[in-house]
């Protein structure tokens, strides 16, 4: 007998979840609550654990593909019936209601449960009243032991961590004898016992632990060569230009459809994932054909305007910030701007670009919201005279007009592009006019022509 594996509701506005890793591939054996596949949403990150135990026949929503909550994302099957676990629901399997036997002895020997597969012995270290005579009818898994704390989800892990317990001398009061929060809550306070109004001064935990202390503090090192070089460029260039940003908001709501959609014939067609980068660069090179100011040069007293976009886009490496380059990028489709991406900073981190690679960009691209920020004030670094900057992709409710003209609010994939230019060349409405170009072409999402797959 086969069984689906759903995304579960991780939050109240959560939706969507993206899965960033599978821990099991088809074939392999899976028990009920280990942990089955890493998820990311908006809100979280999180391990989904396997509901079922068996084996895995499906999987059927690859790594970095998007998926609604209550979407299949795999199938198990092969699993002893009455393997699996009861899920959210378990009280379900309550009927076959004794009248309220051993209410007063919650430790006698195993509960007579309507003909269960296991018979689920209560190791009861520490029964909690009222609550063991509950859940022993319920379980369809053996407790387990005090000795072994089974799997906990990461929010429970991090609790446990940051209270100082050992998970392993706790007893899980959860379905199969998973540790749950108030286990822990109950551990620090010395009772073992489920107390649920007790944990007052729990809840008023912090929301986030303080980050693990560098082992750069109080050291010196010397700079390296590429560190130094980094800093002069940027001093020569605030030294020499007049910059300044502009920033405008952009509702890529097609486009994030659009990925949903070809998303499965991308990788297959190119072995990468499609992300937001390669309309970002798209377009931005698209527009500067319209808007030459910005992809040029000043030369003295003379004004160099390039005959091709070629599009610099910031690598963080170990090393430092480095700007590989992708020429011509006005004429390429978003499949060819994907894969130069993606093989450009591979190469780049491994620092194996040739140096012909680094050199040549008229324009620079910046991925600022690939670790969750808004939007930044890049810097021009000269020859160029601009850099813009995509902050990350967040949704949220905005003001949006119906077919009929009336406006409405509705959650849109929504992000900021910054502009940084050089006022010595570029002007406010200069930056202002590419930018709406910019914008308008990301709106309409009108991409398809462009995917080249």
């Amino acid at each position: 007998m086969s069984e689906s594996v759903v995304l579960p509701a991780l939050g109240e506005s959560v939706t969507e979840g993206t899965v960033t890793r599978w821990l099991k591939k088809v074939g392999d054996t899976v028990a009920v609550d280990e942990p089955l596949v890493e998820v990311s949403t908006d809100k979280v990150d999180t391990e989904i654990p396997s509901p079922f135990a068996g084996v895995v026949e499906q999987i059927l929503v690859q790594e970095d593909e998007t998926v609604l909550v209550g979407g299949v994302l795999a199938i198990i099957g092969g699993g002893a019936p009455g393997a699996s676990a009861p899920v959210e629901a378990a009280p379900v399997a309550e009927p076959a209601a004794a009248p309220a036997p051993a209410v007063e002895a919650p430790v006698a020997a195993p509960v007579a449960a309507p003909a269960p597969v296991v018979e689920a012995p209560v190791a009861a270290p520490v029964a909690a009243p009222a609550a063991a005579p509950v859940a022993a009818p319920i379980v369809s898994a053996p407790v387990a032991a005090a000795s072994d704390a089974g799997y906990v989800t990461p929010l429970v892990r991090k609790l446990a961590n940051e209270a100082g317990v050992d998970l392993h001398n706790i007893a899980g009061t959860g379905i199969g004898g998973r540790i749950r929060k108030d286990d822990v809550l109950a551990a620090t306070t010395g009772s073992v016992a489920v107390a649920p109004s007790a944990p007052a001064a729990p809840v008023a935990a912090p929301a986030a632990a303080p980050a693990a202390p560098s082992a750069l503090r109080g050291t010196t090192e010397q700079m390296t060569r590429l560190r130094k070089v980094l800093a002069e460029r940027a001093v020569a260039s605030m030294q020499q230009t007049a910059q300044l940003t502009t920033v405008v908001e952009v509702d890529v709501t097609k486009i994030a459809a659009l990925r949903a959609q070809v998303q499965p014939q991308f990788v297959a067609a190119t072995g990468g994932k499609l992300n937001f980068m390669p309309f970002f660069t798209l377009a931005a090179a698209e527009a500067l054909r319209a808007h030459p100011k910005l992809n040029a040069s000043i030369d003295g007293d003379n004004i160099v305007y390039h005959p091709q976009e070629n599009i610099s886009f910031a690598v963080d490496t170990e090393r430092g910030l480095l700007t590989p380059v992708i020429r011509d990028a006005a004429s390429l489709n978003i499949a060819q701007i994907a894969v130069s991406i993606a093989d450009l900073a591979g190469r780049t981190r491994e620092n194996k670009l040739k140096p012909d690679e680094l050199g040549g960009g008229t324009f620079t691209l910046t991925n600022t919201g690939s670790r969750g920020a808004l939007f930044d004030t890049p810097v021009v670094f000269l020859p160029q005279v601009a850099i813009l900057g995509t902050g990350v992709v967040t949704k949220r409710p905005v003001v949006v007009q119906t077919a009929d003209g009336a406006d409405t609010i509705a959650i849109r994939s929504m992000v900021y592009l910054a502009l940084s230019y050089d006022h010595r060349l570029v002007d406010g409405a200069d930056a202002s006019r590419y930018l709406v170009d910019v914008k308008a072409r990301l709106e309409a999402g009108n991409f398809e022509p462009n995917l080249g797959i």
